[in-house]
């Protein structure tokens, strides 16, 4: 290492290991306290007392060789690592348990969780040796075991040390590897593009992130910050000239299109402004997830400063924030005032109701016979009220329609062409390709002069998968029965993005299990229509709670980790795994020309015959095939010659067809 860090703003201590060893305990803990920007509880400075007292025992002999970085941030997941240490051509991630006499679970998870985070997000990480040690500060003799992992990505599994011991670990794991020294100037100035899960983004985001720290590649922090920016301009001049203004926002899957109806919420939380915005979902999971998430996050933020916060606290403004579109629905349609808010975010406004599912709701729910609107005109027609201004913003995803009723875009378009004309609509040129089946309707509005086309209305990036890009690509063309493209695109994404196939249900688990490290969230996911797979134990009408699936962690029998619980469709639209098992049921087979479409019903299997049932169960596979970041493993049973319902033909052409593209067998 020949040169310095320029800049320490992610670290609130950073120095050569010489200038640290040599350094007064007190003017090292006295740096980081002031970095903090926060004031520190006794405890807390009582911890980095200990680990600078260890560290400067243990890395005496490494003086010369490195730099040291205490509480280096890591944004994506809104924490910060103990200790980095950068020796010869290794990153260390050092977490120290002080106090501790045991290496729980937790901990071992959590500075795993660190190492991967750099190996995938930071830049100039993505090539180094790095090794996650857990030193529990109140063990004693025991000396760390050093192994690679089945992965062979450089990231070796998490190594547990008593403080005595920290330095033979780090000679051991130099010893064991190779690799070329790394430029501590270089590493540092490296850029952090992280590709978060929309929980961790919507946390983020309400932390006071910006969107663009939250990209990955910089074609995707400029998409994302692009298309930030035109909705920004739109609400702005809407409200300077007084006037009415409907947007649709397009992208690809994945791309991140709610996290951009975020960004414009949080820009605009404030409930006293005029620039108020509410996020708005009819995805119910969805939008208890995420409340659920935010809450739990700002009760620990605020506790982190030494701030207490009651969760009903939290909840409320959490709340107010992200709501669900049909309970907004409905407290207008009692109150006849204008909404508070000025804009209104629509996410998967794509899922609206048309004139006849909002019709018979309202006559069967509301008691109220008389109503003749769609959603979408009921909608728009709230924020009419408002005598000055207001601002619609549609994000719409293709082929995501997959509940009887959703009205797809179409019903927007002709909402505000035949009630709204001096509403501006701002168009994504997008809307016009085939996925979101709006070509008819926007042909009504070509002769609107309030009408206006905008390329930066559309995300073309997509984000989900950090390790391959083109997994929805191959989930369209595999879903669209065009096999050659499938296969081409296969050859893309297997490399970094491993898929596999299996008839046995267990050694997908075990698939799953050994490929998941640290907290990585796994489950299993079958379509709603899935209602023969009980023999394996799956019961797609056993009740589950989202909240507790994606959020709980693996102690809790509840949570996706345990692989006891299914999601459908209807649970996982707009959320991710990193790795998924879809399990594939007799419901879409695989046919001589096309798919054949199955609803079990009492005791056997029917014909769907109506094209646009049809179409949602085509559509529930694309969201189970797209859920996954990292990779996924498919199961298709074996069936049984014995039960009509669930015989081995209905099974082995869906089998035989994947493996004809290419996936392996497991």
């Amino acid at each position: 290492m020949t040169t310095s860090p320029t800049k320490l703003s992610r670290a609130f201590y950073g120095a050569s290991i010489a200038d640290f060893i040599h350094s007064e305990r007190n003017s090292v803990l006295g740096r980081i306290a002031e970095n903090s920007g926060f004031s520190i509880e006794t405890t807390q400075r009582d911890a980095w007392r200990s680990q600078i007292t260890i560290l400067q025992h243990e890395l005496l002999s490494f003086t010369g060789r490195g730099w040291v970085f205490f509480e280096f941030s890591v944004p994506r997941l809104g924490k910060r690592i103990d200790v980095l240490a950068l020796i010869d051509h290794v990153i260390f991630v050092i977490e120290f348990k002080v106090g501790e006499s045991i290496f729980n679970r937790s901990a071992i998870d959590q500075v795993w969780d660190y190492a991967l985070d750099l190996k995938n997000f930071h830049e100039t990480s993505h090539h180094c040796m790095i090794a996650p040690l857990l030193v529990a500060t109140n063990t004693l003799n025991v000396n760390g075991v050093v192994s690679t992992s089945h992965h062979n990505d450089g990231v070796l599994e998490p190594i547990n040390t008593s403080p005595e011991f920290l330095k033979d670990t780090i000679n051991t794991v130099l010893q064991l590897s190779t690799g070329v020294g790394i430029d501590a100037s270089v590493w540092e100035s490296g850029r952090y593009r992280p590709t978060p899960t929309i929980i961790e983004a919507a946390s983020a985001l309400y932390g006071n992130h910006s969107v663009a720290e939250l990209s990955r590649s910089e074609a995707g922090e400029k998409n994302l910050a692009k298309t930030s920016v035109a909705i920004g301009h739109l609400i702005t001049e809407a409200q300077a000239n007084r006037k009415k203004a409907i947007c649709f926002v397009t992208g690809v899957p994945g791309a991140g299109k709610t996290l951009v109806g975020l960004d414009v919420a949080t820009k605009h939380m404030d409930a006293e402004s005029d620039l108020h915005s509410v996020y708005l979902s009819g995805n119910g999971p969805l939008v208890s997830i995420l409340r659920e998430a935010l809450t739990r996050d700002e009760v620990a933020r605020k506790k982190v400063i030494g701030q207490k916060l009651r969760k009903g606290e939290a909840r409320k403004a959490v709340d107010a924030f992200i709501q669900n579109v049909h309970h907004f629905r409905d407290a207008y349609l009692s109150d006849e005032q204008p909404p508070v808010d000025h804009v209104v975010i629509f996410d998967e406004a794509q899922r609206a109701w048309t004139l006849e599912q909002t019709t018979q709701f309202m006559a069967r729910k509301k008691g109220q016979p008389d109503f003749n609107r769609s959603e979408p005109d009921f909608l728009i027609s709230c924020l009419d009220r408002h005598p000055d201004w207001s601002v619609v913003v549609c994000l719409v995803g293709g082929g995501q329609e997959i509940n009887t009723g959703e009205a797809g875009i179409g019903e927007w378009l002709r909402a505000i062409n035949d009630h709204y004309p001096d509403w501006e609509v701002h168009i994504s040129p997008h809307l016009q390709d085939s996925e979101y089946g709006a070509e008819d309707t926007l042909e009504i509005l070509k002769d609107r002069e309030n009408i206006h086309f905008n390329e930066d209305l559309h995300l073309a990036v997509s984000m989900r998968s950090f390790r391959a890009e083109h997994v929805s690509t191959f989930v369209k063309h595999l879903l669209d029965r065009q096999h050659e493209n499938a296969r081409a695109v296969f050859q893309q994404v297997q490399p970094r993005y491993p898929i596999v196939i299996t008839r046995d249900l267990n050694k997908a688990k075990r698939w799953l299990r050994e490929k998941a490290r640290g907290t990585e969230r796994f489950g299993m996911v079958v379509s709603s229509q899935a209602q023969r797979l009980k023999p394996h134990a799956i019961d797609v009408r056993s009740p589950m709670d989202p909240i507790h699936w994606f959020l709980d962690d693996k102690d809790d029998i509840r949570s996706s980790y345990y692989l006891e619980d299914v999601a459908t469709e209807f649970h996982v639209q707009g959320l991710e795994l990193d790795w998924a098992c879809v399990v594939w049921d007799a419901d879409l087979r695989f046919g001589e020309e096309d798919w054949e479409y199955r609803s079990f019903v009492g005791s056997k299997w029917q014909k769907i015959h109506l094209a646009h049932r049809q179409m949602y169960l085509k559509n529930a596979y694309r969201v189970l095939l797209t859920r996954a970041r990292q990779g996924m493993v498919i199961v298709v049973p074996h069936g049984d010659l014995d039960d009509s319902t669930r015989h081995p033909s209905y099974y082995d052409p869906i089998y035989s067809y994947l493996a004809d593209l290419g996936i392996k067998e497991i």
